[in-house]
């Protein structure tokens, strides 16, 4: 089976955005390709953070997986810092990679103007190690959002460069766009949901009751033209398609068709639907935290499966750079 590698930071809980347009294709993958899924818990710290709840943030995120249908039978999931190579591997791509090329990095520059306590080195080096992560499986595939392929071109120049300068070892990646439309802040449908915005998102640890509040404070303006859709309407439709039944999405967009669409009962599909979809999760996700010494071993089992992969390529890349000496 071709190779799929995809990673997601423990910055936080999970939102629906997260949801739609990574781990529910996570799920479907797993099931096409030999997939590994990764909590990256080296990127999380390129921005402030608290030391303290990082440990319990990244086992968080190994249940939410789990419980949203990741398949440690199937799929191997672990955590990056328990694999050495990784960061190994980053120093040796920053050898071969320009600062002028980290600097065209659109989310550098984006998040750069909002620290606000100075710009550090690895907020610039962030790309390199997302190259690293990769390549150190010679993943043939990685799912990706539109706002994403910038970084993963920067991973394909950085393999075609290696490979240029020592021989044929990197493969180069190629992005499998996510078909999810960009979900957008539920308060600023012209923003991308957030979890650093308050009132943007519906995080899977939602309760029921919290769901329904947030999508009945949606905005919904109708927009320029009463048969055109504004942004915010436009928004809870995408996710009415992400998570309501057919029959259901026909509906509303017949109604909005002929302009007879209340927006109270939109919402509250809306909401009904999205309940449905995350409780299961959410019961899941409790049971599987309620048993940490059994999410451990599932994560110390995805760590021992990458670290072969990830020994052997980094054997291959010093070998082909020059490192002969053995390291044990």
């Amino acid at each position: 089976m071709q190779r799929v590698f995809s990673g997601i930071q423990p910055t936080g809980t999970i939102h629906i955005g997260n949801y739609l347009g990574a781990v529910k294709n996570w799920v479907k993958l797993q099931d096409q390709y030999e997939s590994l899924f990764c909590v990256v818990d080296y990127h999380a710290i390129t921005i402030e953070y608290d030391p303290a709840k990082l440990p319990e943030r990244v086992l968080d995120l190994a249940a939410t997986l789990l419980a949203a249908g990741i398949d440690p039978e199937k799929a191997t999931l672990f955590v990056q810092s328990t694999v050495p190579e990784h960061t190994e591997l980053t120093w040796l791509l920053t050898c071969i990679t320009s600062i002028g090329a980290l600097e065209r990095m659109t989310q550098f520059k984006d998040k750069s103007e909002r620290q606000k306590g100075g710009v550090y080195a690895g907020l610039m080096n962030y790309p390199i190690l997302m190259a690293a992560d990769i390549l150190i499986y010679k993943a043939e595939f990685v799912p990706v959002g539109e706002d994403q392929l910038q970084h993963l071109e920067l991973t394909r120049e950085i393999a075609r460069r290696f490979n240029t300068l020592f021989g044929e070892i990197l493969p180069e990646p190629q992005p499998l766009l996510t078909k999810t439309a960009r979900v957008m802040a539920l308060n600023d449908p012209t923003s991308k949901m957030s979890k650093s915005i308050e009132g943007s998102y519906i995080a899977i640890d939602d309760s029921d009751e919290v769901i329904r509040k947030k999508i009945r404070r949606a905005v919904t303006d109708p927009g320029p033209l009463s048969s055109e859709m504004g942004p915010g309407v436009k928004n809870l439709f995408t996710l009415l398609e992400a998570f309501a039944d057919a029959e259901t999405v026909s509906h509303f967009h017949q109604e909005f068709a002929n302009q007879t669409l209340r927006y109270a009962d939109l919402k509250q599909a809306l909401a009904e639907a999205i309940v449905t979809a995350l409780a299961p999760i959410r019961e899941r996700k409790m049971e599987i935290l309620s048993r940490p010494q059994e999410l451990e071993q599932i994560l110390l089992a995805g760590r021992d499966r990458a670290r072969v992969l990830a020994q052997q390529t980094l054997g291959e890349v010093r070998e082909a750079m020059g490192f002969r000496m053995p390291v044990k």
